[in-house]
């Protein structure tokens, strides 16, 4: 009942989210936006070796031998700042993490799976009386909701994930391999 109401509340979220976009289209988009919903060509990747996701800036950016490839605008989780505390709090945890595992097959569009709790995330939700959640990726739009496309990052809406939109991850999900390193920050 509880993951029920959960789905209803992102996918309300995700609603709104299509629905504000589509009231604004016909207005100017202001090239200083920085959740500006342009999209431009881009030429292919190569295998990235690292992630870095800025939460203020709402970006993930791959990384190749130190050097930025490409950034993508993102949503997170419902609560976006401060680290994440206890499972449901819809914060996107901060720190250091890994690519554990890839879930083609996930209830949203192709997601990989971010090696969160750590010990010191563990310790400290367990010190509060709490759990600390877990199944936090870096994923696509929810199953069926591809067409939402860059207007899902009008409001963040996860409980804690990383989104972006289906060709986004697409993309994402052939240059990176388990193991690469994931970089949250504030």
């Amino acid at each position: 009942m509880r993951l029920n109401s959960r789905l209803r509340f992102m996918l309300h979220a995700l609603t709104v989210s299509v629905l504000s976009a589509a009231m604004i289209a016909t207005s100017p988009a202001s090239p200083a936006d920085a959740r500006s919903l342009s999209t431009m060509p881009s030429p292919p990747l190569g295998l990235v070796d690292s992630i870095v996701v800025e939460k203020k800036a709402h970006t993930l950016t791959l990384f190749r031998d130190g050097r930025p490839t490409r950034t993508f605008l993102v949503a997170l989780g419902g609560s976006p700042i401060g680290d994440k505390l206890r499972a449901g709090d819809r914060r996107t945890p901060e720190g250091v993490f890994y690519i554990d595992s890839r879930q083609p097959n996930s209830k949203y569009h192709l997601a990989l799976h971010i090696s969160y709790p750590d010990a010191v995330h563990s310790a400290r939700s367990h010190a509060l009386g709490a759990e600390p959640g877990g199944d936090i990726m870096i994923h696509g739009l929810p199953n069926g909701f591809g067409a939402a496309g860059a207007s899902h990052r009008l409001n963040d809406w996860t409980n804690g994930c990383v989104a972006l939109t289906d060709q986004e991850i697409e993309q994402i999900w052939s240059v990176v391999p388990i193991g690469t390193p994931v970089e949250i920050k504030p």
